[in-house]
């Protein structure tokens, strides 16, 4: 039934929740991959006036080491989380994604999912609602109306009265 499983996480220990789900599924159906995906989003670029090429030059400098420093991060994260379900006997990929400036983390996600023939998608959510759910986004929530393919959703223990 699921051949190829998704599971975005982004660092939190909310997020970490859909990990049992996905050792019970990937055991359950015999799934033959399971991608951990985390996106890393650029911090938005400032207007700032540099006093010389120098200047500009060393920002530049400062904000690549940001960034790798970011994807260093990022796969050790992942490679973390992917030990456990490969003591498993579970087939486990990493990707990191670090989309345009135009498209966010859900955005990057759903292309992943077309892109690479997902069958299931499996993420945790922070349980907002209302107001703070309208402030901060939802990641998860763009990633169910706009997804192509099955999403379950796993709501932290704890995160909803």
């Amino acid at each position: 039934m699921y051949d190829r499983l998704l599971c975005p996480l982004d660092g939190s220990k909310l997020s970490e929740c859909s990990l049992d789900h996905i050792k019970a599924i990937a055991t359950g159906c015999r799934v033959t991959t399971v991608t951990l995906l985390t996106v890393i989003e650029k911090p938005e670029l400032m207007m700032v006036e540099y006093a010389s090429r120098q200047a500009i030059e060393e920002d530049i400098k400062q904000r690549e080491n940001h960034l790798n420093e970011m994807k260093k991060g990022a796969e050790d994260y992942l490679n973390k989380a992917a030990q456990d379900l490969r003591k498993e006997n579970i087939m486990v990929q990493i990707e990191i994604l670090q989309p345009s400036a135009y498209h966010g983390a859900a955005d990057a996600i759903l292309d992943y999912a077309q892109n690479n023939k997902v069958d299931l998608i499996i993420m945790s959510t922070h349980g907002r609602s209302g107001i703070s759910r309208w402030a901060f986004g939802s990641v998860a929530d763009k990633v169910i109306r706009h997804s192509k393919v099955p999403v379950l959703t796993v709501t932290p223990e704890g995160c909803r009265a």
